[in-house]
């Protein structure tokens, strides 16, 4: 039997987690992926497929500010962002898809930033 590797079953987590929950043009989803190096924010619109607004560590606007931060500093900065950002679209609620990653840490550190950016889920 062949060994199961972590992306895999974090993938299939996701799976789980993405058939009960899906983003409108009124509450779209906020989607969270984190690599060793950085974590990634998009608002996802999935009757249209679209990116509405995204927000990362390795964003133009955000790389300077990240320098010198812990990598949960940077999570909840990046959910600052993204929760500026979707203001500035007209967006206030979403749905908090955590991506197969455990809530804890830096998913948790970006959910809180966006809540105090004012992002309601």
């Amino acid at each position: 039997m062949a060994k199961k590797n972590r992306s895999i079953a974090r993938e299939r987590r996701h799976g789980r987690v993405r058939k009960n929950l899906a983003g409108s043009p009124s509450r779209p989803r906020l989607n969270v992926f984190k690599s060793l190096v950085g974590i990634y924010a998009q608002i996802i619109d999935d009757t249209q497929g679209n990116t509405l607004v995204s927000a990362s560590t390795v964003d133009k606007d955000l790389r300077e500010q990240m320098k010198g931060m812990k990598k949960t500093e940077q999570a909840k900065a990046v959910g600052k962002a993204i929760a500026e950002r979707a203001k500035s679209k007209g967006i206030s609620s979403v749905v908090f898809d955590r991506g197969g990653f455990r809530y804890i840490g830096r998913v948790k550190a970006l959910a809180d930033g966006a809540r105090e950016g004012g992002l309601q889920f």
